[in-house]
């Protein structure tokens, strides 16, 4: 990206970060609900299980993980701690989707075992980070390999489907948006994102990529893939690595927000022009 051209692209990101990246304007984010809770421990599992969950509608989002988190009262990591059969028979009737109350006590069993040895997620997740890794996708394939292994011992080396959905590992060449996105709240620290994980360099994060954001990074010409895949989740970084080095993932927050709030759907109306990406766009009206 050309000096000028880039000095213009980060101009425009710093407005929207100015204008969005408030805690304010979380809702209908499901990060909202890693801010029902004070203490870090259960603010990383309902962080987890909210990212996990991001798919869908975003009302039905916002209902399915309120259902969830009131079966698990004032605590997520007690809940998680002390998991037990009992607690996935209360869990048997939840549906989001996709995912079934035996997918949610599955990834449950496996958090409990994780939290018994290591003490949180973190402290897991971390195992598998390098030095020289260029950006956190090794780890995340480790962290991934190892709850589906985990899994696969306890189920005669079966993997169940709704696990690996709850979980898409980079291995199979996934964006991994909802992992992406687990791992931006807890490392970033800013009004928005939590910043409860001090010991993973945010400068390795992988932009959270859907075709919402695919599209809104394709105007910003980020990328000319015409899928959204792991390789374009990587090319988009690399694009904004280039604007801000040692934070990539700043304004995915505040990007997001013109999907959300500005209803972007790629197609020009007249709210566009209001837009900060309006003199971006190929399909804006001169």
């Amino acid at each position: 990206m050309a000096g000028r051209r880039l000095a213009e692209v980060k101009d425009v990101l710093e407005g929207l970060y100015a204008k969005y990246n408030h805690r304010c304007l979380i809702k209908p984010d499901p990060l909202q609900f890693v801010y029902r809770y004070s203490r870090p421990a259960d603010m990383e599992i309902a962080g987890l299980l909210s990212a996990a969950l991001a798919y869908g509608r975003v009302r039905q989002i916002e209902k399915s993980l309120s259902r969830l988190l009131a079966y698990m009262g004032d605590s997520p990591f007690d809940f998680v701690r002390d998991f037990d059969c009992s607690r996935r028979e209360k869990l048997k009737d939840f549906k989001h989707r996709f995912t079934a109350g035996d997918d949610i006590s599955d990834l449950l069993e496996l958090l409990r075992d994780v939290l018994g040895r290591f003490g949180s997620i973190e402290e897991f997740f971390v195992r598998g980070c390098e030095p020289d890794d260029k950006n956190i996708i090794p780890a995340l394939s480790k962290f991934c390999d190892s709850l589906y292994a985990m899994y696969a011992k306890r189920h005669n080396g079966r993997l169940s489907s709704g696990l690996k959905y709850l979980l898409a590992s980079p291995v199979r060449g996934s964006a991994c948006k909802r992992l992406n996105l687990f791992l931006r709240w807890m490392v970033r620290d800013d009004d928005v994102d939590a910043g409860l994980w001090k010991s993973v360099d945010p400068a390795k994060l992988i932009v959270p990529v859907d075709v919402h954001m695919g599209r809104l990074c394709k105007i910003l010409g980020f990328y000319s893939r015409k899928t959204v895949s792991l390789s374009t989740a990587v090319e988009i970084t690399e694009s904004f690595i280039a604007v801000e080095p040692t934070d990539p993932v700043k304004y995915d927050f505040a990007l997001s927000r013109i999907g959300i709030v500005e209803n972007c759907n790629g197609n020009y109306r007249p709210d566009c022009e209001n837009c900060g990406l309006l003199e971006f766009c190929s399909r804006r009206r001169d």
